[in-house]
């Protein structure tokens, strides 16, 4: 992969984590990119998950933390969002708290 390849998807990841969580910190970038790959790996492969969770349960513990967390802050940036929004608003959106409260760890 060329170095601008890289740029432009660091890029793309930090603008995901910004709409979904109105933050582009580096921690929340870091939490955002890690709940995606499970998100999309439970999605995928729900038995690789559920026998990597067998082996390692502290660390499924804190990919539930890491749900919760990105969920909430998903919450907050929503309601703030909403707050600001006219009361006609038609809730078009994705709702993205709610796509990852589906695909949570079990």
């Amino acid at each position: 992969m060329t170095p601008e390849f890289d740029k432009d998807f660091d890029a793309l990841v930090e603008k995901f984590a910004e709409l979904l969580t109105g933050d582009t910190s580096p921690q929340t970038i870091d939490m955002v990119v890690k709940w995606s790959i499970y998100n999309h790996i439970h999605k995928t492969m729900p038995a690789l998950t559920g026998h990597w969770g067998q082996h390692h349960p502290e660390s499924k513990k804190e990919v539930r933390q890491l749900f919760q967390s990105v969920i909430a802050l998903h919450n907050e940036h929503r309601a703030k969002q909403d707050g600001e929004a006219e009361p006609a608003a038609t809730g078009s959106q994705t709702d993205a708290g709610k796509q990852a409260g589906e695909a949570s760890p079990q």
